[in-house]
């Protein structure tokens, strides 16, 4: 009794059977689609967790040859002295003496050069790999990464200069053709001298905006080093890097820091400020040619220079940048008011024959001072009377420096 009552109940009819099997063939095909859309689903699920087993196996032996070889014995960095064959080399290893090994067959033959690093197995001393050269990081630091912002647009006065300094540095670099054309040597560099403040420094930044090359900065006293033997090292390092990273620049400023005239020396420090200057000297006309290597050289102290510092071949042009004139201040002061708001009582003449005696820089500070009068003032525009304020201060300011200096080498 009760295993009938659970069995489902047939059709009857025929009506009833049809939409009976009806029903169950619509169940079924549902269900096979269901099912067909699980499968593409795991067979995706399986595709994505093979793809991800691969990629975790490669980065397990990726780290396993990373372990090995942070556990295999660190190399030996040595230096080639001789090169007997394209397998046997002398090598002088980093603890001083010198061994006759072997060359890995990895390595180019034509790398192995006198004077070239490698590193050396720890055991057998055989040569593993060609290091490439190494400079000091001081070296690297001299690079002007940045260009700087100055042009020859913001350069007063100095026309006549600054048709020189392109004449000597950027035509030989941009139009080599021309000196070939006319069958003469371009000039190797050019030294600025003058007083303090006329714009040396400012047309060497003007020369690394307006050209392509690369730009060394050096000051001199940096290459005045402790140790006998650096400073000479630090000069020929700069100038093997000038040359790997042709056409360049070098502008060394201050140069009489290291470049004063030779005497008797009678301390070690003077001496190895002679040897670093012998070494410039070499770098700058020596046996081997420099390439497209252009030298500037600024001073304000020429008459201390060594006379073979000066002499043609090392700097070929000897630019004076003097003190400005009066269309000199004016064209300064133009420059340096071009930005700012100006009444129309101010004449630039006017100013300019009122500041006799003054620089580049004095002339700057001018102008700021005005401006600072102007806006202490609270004036919508900077005015004369701002301007003969600016003068009569800069000029005090200038005197009184210039008369407590006595007083303080008392307490020096």
């Amino acid at each position: 009794m009760v295993e009938s009552a659970r069995q489902p109940q047939e059709p009857q009819n025929p009506e009833e059977l049809y939409r009976y099997l009806l029903d169950r063939v619509t169940n079924m095909e549902t269900r096979n689609l269901e099912l067909r859309e699980q499968l593409r689903q795991v067979e995706s699920d399986k595709r994505y967790v093979e793809t991800q087993k691969i990629r975790y196996e490669r980065e397990v032996r990726k780290l396993k040859s990373e372990i090995e070889q942070l556990r295999s014995p660190p190399l030996v960095i040595g230096t080639i002295t001789d090169v007997l064959d394209n397998s046997r080399v002398i090598v002088r290893s980093s603890a001083g003496p010198r061994f006759l090994v072997r060359s890995s067959m990895c390595i180019d033959p034509e790398k192995l050069k006198t004077g070239v690093r490698c590193t050396l197995n720890q055991q057998s001393l055989a040569v593993i790999d060609i290091l490439p050269e190494s400079y000091d990081t001081q070296v690297y630091g001299m690079e002007v990464v940045e260009t700087p912002e100055e042009s020859y647009s913001d350069i007063g006065g100095l026309d006549v200069q600054i048709n020189e300094i392109r004449e000597a540095v950027e035509l030989p670099l941009k139009r080599p053709d021309l000196f070939d054309r006319i069958g003469i040597e371009p000039p190797k560099g050019v030294l600025l001298h003058g007083p303090p403040g006329t714009g040396k420094t400012l047309l060497a930044k003007a020369v690394a905006h307006e050209t392509n090359a690369h730009f060394l900065r050096v000051v001199g006293s940096e290459l005045v080093q402790k140790y006998i033997g650096e400073g000479a090292r630090l000069v020929r390092e700069l100038f093997e890097l000038a040359k790997k990273k042709s056409p360049t620049i070098i502008f060394i400023d201050e140069i009489d820091a290291v470049g004063a005239s030779r005497t008797e020396a009678t301390t070690s420090g003077d001496r190895e400020v002679q040897r670093t200057l012998m070494q410039l000297l070499a770098g700058m006309d020596g046996f081997e040619r420099r390439g497209d290597v252009k030298i500037i050289g600024a001073t304000n102290r020429i008459d201390i220079l060594d006379r073979a510092l000066l002499r043609p071949g090392r700097f070929d042009r000897i630019i004076e940048i003097p003190l400005p004139d009066v269309q000199g201040r004016t064209a300064i002061l133009r420059v340096h008011t071009r930005k700012m708001r100006l009444s129309d009582e101010v004449g630039m003449e006017e100013i300019a024959a009122l500041t006799e005696g003054k620089n580049g820089a004095d002339l700057r500070a001018i102008c700021m001072e005005a401006g600072m009068f102007a806006i202490r003032r609270e004036h919508e525009s900077v005015e004369k009377k701002d301007f003969l304020d600016a003068i009569e201060k800069i000029t005090l300011d200038f005197d009184r420096q210039r008369y407590s200096g006595s007083y303080g080498a008392m307490f020096a």
